[in-house]
């Protein structure tokens, strides 16, 4: 029965994560791509369109903002306003997907050889290649768009598995290359990694939550059954409570620690369980999973299962938000990675600057989530690397699938949900937590009790709602 529910739980909450990819039918695409791939990385090195790749990679990006992905307005969308979303979606990704290829192509041959990061390679230039005539030719139709989001949410279920695939090439190079070199790679990767899947699932959920399409914006439109919440932007929600997640992510685990190990901890939540802010609901559950398996795991492991697990939820109050006058803090900015960067603005940049956003509230909003547990604290040997991507804790007889294999029992089945588990039992969990946090300005930090317990501060930033959202 406990596996049954587990099981039934992981399902629900991937259906409900991807419900708006369902629509459309994986399928593979035959376009003419524009950059050669081959299953051979010698071959794509010598013979892909290195020039356009190059071209794309060094283009000048600006880091995305919230006021970005949200200018576009509440669905249901306008027929202007959903081709606007898709044509700034294509005006992004293309770059980002380019920039992601060259850094593949900078890591030893000897790597890069290695079939899974082979494969990860060659799927960046497949969908480099598959977007690159859209982006060309713009969308301009409904016909058009239509087949654009079938073409995205088959380029997003294709780079469903990239963080499990690399894991599993890296740790089988892992003679080859420095492990400090891997964990800033993998580090950079990821974080692109969030923003790019960001771009591209925030538009699929405003075209699933737009149809049918209004030619008018004065028509009105009844509102679909499946639709999202009203307090929903695309994969954004307003109104999120952290509380809920918390709530949701404790039954979630709760059930896996009754199967695993006989016993459900007991979990509190105190502070302000009413706050609410603006974030992806998504990342927040990632990362709440991970930080309570680990708390959950330590109270029992340590004897003390019968000790509550004590969330607290602080809201800090509205900060002013301040423009950028420092020349060295704008050049900064300028010059930085954009892609793995997220920040907070809420003027909407160059990238489109025929869209607007009008009656923001200048203020942002953090939330901070206190994870206290006495499961006995971190050694003093293993805290400093906590944050490191670990190769070796997913031995090569658990990579074949043994049941009795390294990978964690507890990771195992928590990672059958959805894709952002499913890097379960590689070391991965507390460095990917941590980028997404990061991502949106946020943070976690760890206090460790040696013999007695462990706090995780979780920081989640999050920008005060417009007191008025463009509507469509």
């Amino acid at each position: 029965m406990a596996v049954r529910r587990v099981l039934q739980t992981a399902s629900r909450g991937a259906s409900l994560r991807y419900r708006c990819f369902s629509t459309f039918p994986a399928r593979s695409f035959s376009s003419s791509p524009l950059v050669q791939t081959t299953t051979s990385p010698r071959h794509a090195f010598a013979y892909g369109a290195n020039d356009e790749v190059a071209r794309l990679a060094a283009s000048r990006r600006r880091p995305l903002t919230l006021a970005d992905l949200l200018k576009h307005g509440r669905p249901p969308l306008c027929k202007d306003a959903l081709l606007a979303s898709a044509n700034f979606t294509l005006s992004l990704l293309p770059a980002r997907l380019a920039s992601r290829i060259e850094a593949l192509r900078n890591l030893p041959f000897i790597v890069v050889s290695n079939p899974h990061v082979s494969k990860i390679y060659n799927n960046y230039l497949h969908s480099l290649s598959t977007l690159l005539p859209y982006q060309q030719r713009q969308v301009t139709t409904l016909e058009e768009e239509n087949q654009f989001a079938e073409v995205l949410a088959d380029l997003v279920h294709t780079h469903t598995n990239t963080i499990p695939i690399l894991a599993r090439g890296f740790l089988e190079c892992r003679r080859y290359i420095d492990p400090t070199e891997v964990t800033r790679f993998l580090d950079t990767h990821l974080r692109a990694r969030i923003g790019t899947r960001l771009i591209a699932e925030q538009h699929l959920a405003l075209h699933f939550a737009s149809q049918p399409v209004r030619d008018n914006p004065s028509e009105q439109q009844d509102t679909p059954k499946d639709a999202a919440p009203s307090n929903y932007i695309g994969v954004i929600d307003t109104a999120l409570q952290p509380a809920r997640i918390v709530k949701s992510c404790e039954d979630f685990v709760g059930e896996i620690c009754e199967l695993k190990y006989g016993v459900r901890p007991r979990l509190n939540i105190g502070g302000q369980p009413d706050a609410s802010f603006a974030h992806v609901p998504v990342h927040v559950e990632y990362i709440l999973t991970e930080l309570l398996k680990n708390a959950f795991r330590a109270v029992i492991e340590s004897g003390n299962g019968n000790e509550p697990i004590e969330v607290t939820i602080a809201a800090a109050p509205d900060v002013p938000a301040s423009p950028v006058h420092d020349p060295k803090a704008k050049e900064k900015w300028s010059h930085s990675d954009s892609d793995t960067g997220f920040h907070m603005d809420t003027v909407v940049g160059t990238a489109d600057a025929n869209e607007s956003i009008k009656c923001w509230s200048p203020s942002q909003q953090s939330i901070t989530i206190r994870i206290r547990d006495r499961g006995g604290g971190i050694p003093p040997e293993v805290l400093p690397n906590i944050w490191s991507y670990s190769f070796t804790t997913f031995s090569d007889y658990g990579m074949n699938g043994s049941e009795n294999g390294s990978m964690d029992a507890l990771n195992t089945i928590s990672g059958s949900g959805g894709h952002l588990s499913s890097i379960a039992g590689l070391g991965y969990g507390l460095p990917l937590s941590r980028a997404y946090a990061e991502y949106f300005g946020g943070s976690i930090a760890v206090q460790s009790l040696w013999g007695w317990g462990t706090d995780v501060y979780l920081t989640l930033q999050g920008v005060a709602m417009p007191s008025c959202v463009p509507q469509h």
